[in-house]
Parts: C-alpha cells; structure tokens; sequence
C-alpha cells in the first residue's frame, strides 16, 4: 500500500460553470466576489469527494492581473477573501497556490528576476502564516522556476512546484526548455509535480520528475488544447474547450497510471471536477492505496 495525497480539482473553471457569467479575465477572483460562498462550497464537494488538500483560490491574483479594474487596490482582501472560504472545507490541509504572473503558459511576459522574485514572495506572504504549504503552479520557464521558488520559500514554509509542459512533449516545459533543468533547479522544493497540461503527455513527464528524488505527481487539465486565443493579453477561458472524452472514468484510468509509475500526489486541475476526484478516491481506495 501507497500513501497518496489527493489534491482537488480544477477550482476555477468549477466557479466559472457553478457561476454561469460570462468569464472575465480576472476569471475565479471575480467568482469569488460576485458570488460570496461559492469558493467554499467547491472546496466543500472536492473535499467531500475525497480530497485531503484544499488548494486557496489565489491562484490569479496577482496586482498585474487586478490593475486597471475595479478591483484595483484589494490584493490583500482578495486573498484573505480566499483562505476564510478555503478554511471552511474540512480539508486535512491548506496549500497556497501563487500562479504566473501575467498570464498562465507563457513565458514572455516574465518581469526581471528581481521584481518577480517580490511579486511572488507578496504573495506567498498574504497566506504563508495560515497554511500549510505553498503550491507554485503552471511554471513554464526556468526564469519562472528560479524567481517563484525564491520568493515562495521567504514565507518559510513547504513548497512544492509544478511545471506545466509542452501538449506535445512531457519533457519540455511550454517554453520549449527541458523539464529536467527545471527540476535540477527545484532542489528547495519539497515536491515536484506537474499540471495544467494534457494527460497523455504526464507520463513522459513523471519519467523526469522521478529523477529528482523527491516525492513527485501530477494533476492534468481537461481541455482540447491550450489555444492561441488564449495565449493574447488578457484573455478569458472561454477561449478554451472542454475536451468532450473527459469522463470522471477516463481521468481516473489516467491517474492510476501515475501511480503505478511512482506518483504520491495526485488531483485535477481545469476541468477536473469533484466527480472526477471522486472517482479517483474510489480507485485508490479499491486498490489498497
């Protein structure tokens, strides 16, 4: 028997569908304001599902993604805003997630080292005392794993990161830069994983991240791929598309196979919904895990 950690699922695209508004590009920070009670209760249902991590809906806020609307100005209400909903899941644990700044995959939107390295440490600070580890998600260069490691681990707290890579390649981040120099660059993570990206591609994935010595996962997307529309300045996910096969069925089948292959945490990102946790709970339950 395995021990594994079950992340949950895809917080953002559960608010955008349970919400039914039109996406905006501060995407689930304005969820999580136009619609009070919301965040808690999709923690509530993945953690019912078998969740044991309730990841912060902090992943976007970011002053870069806030300026310029009207919600300029409440950075530290947001994620405050954030943990209080997240408190209230009944998860065994609290991660904070600090997503990329400017926008998710793409790599040229990058400040300097120094500036970044400020930005994510901000973050990492709004929650460090209240959770219990920081999550850095959808790191695609290895100007972003040097600069949100650096600022992630200020707070003093775990850290894991995760690389989203290439829909083509597992073993290239988006950026075209091989995963295994982004994993050599990790060594003050606690955890490697990977995420936001197709499915059939982690395995090939996992094969670098188990070279870390680390314990090591993964959590895929569920969307047709990541589109060009979505890859311009500030853009809204509706830009992306649900892949039609992304059964609860289909993702567990999947996620049993990053087991086998050595993977300790798993869960879901976009897409992924408490349905799709669940049914991954059932199977590691069922296989003795």
């Amino acid at each position: 028997m395995t021990q594994i950690t079950l992340l949950d699922g895809g917080m953002g695209q559960e608010l955008v569908h349970r919400a039914g508004d039109k996406p905006t590009p501060l995407w689930s920070t304005q969820v999580m304001i136009d619609h009070p009670g919301l965040v808690a209760d999709v923690h509530r249902d993945f953690t019912a599902a078998g969740a044991t991590v309730a990841t912060l809906n902090t992943y976007a806020i970011h002053h870069d993604r806030l300026d310029g609307t009207p919600m300029e100005g409440k950075f530290a209400e947001l994620h405050q805003t954030a943990l209080r909903e997240a408190k209230e899941s009944g998860a065994k644990r609290l991660a904070g997630s600090i997503g990329p700044l400017g926008a998710s995959y793409r790599a040229d939107v990058m400040p300097s080292h120094d500036e970044a390295v400020a930005k994510f440490a901000e973050v990492a600070a709004q929650t460090g005392d209240s959770v219990d580890l920081i999550l850095c998600e959808t790191v695609v260069s290895l100007d972003q794993t040097r600069a949100i490691l650096e600022g992630a681990l200020s707070v003093g707290k775990p850290v894991w990161i995760s690389f989203s890579v290439s829909d083509q390649d597992g073993t290239l981040l988006r950026s075209g830069e091989p995963l295994a120099e982004a994993v050599a660059l990790a060594g003050d993570a606690e955890a490697v994983l990977v995420n936001c990206s197709t499915p059939e591609v982690i395995g090939s994935a996992l094969d670098v991240l188990a070279t870390s010595g680390k314990p090591y996962g993964a959590y895929a997307n569920g969307f047709e791929k990541i589109s060009d529309g979505f890859l311009e300045d500030k853009p809204t996910v509706d830009a992306l598309s649900m892949r039609r096969d992304f059964t609860p069925e289909m993702y567990a089948d999947y996620a049993m196979k990053w087991v086998d292959q050595g993977a300790t945490i798993i869960g879901g990102c976009c897409e992924v919904s408490p349905s799709h946790i669940a049914e991954i709970a059932k199977r590691l339950s069922a296989a003795g895990h």
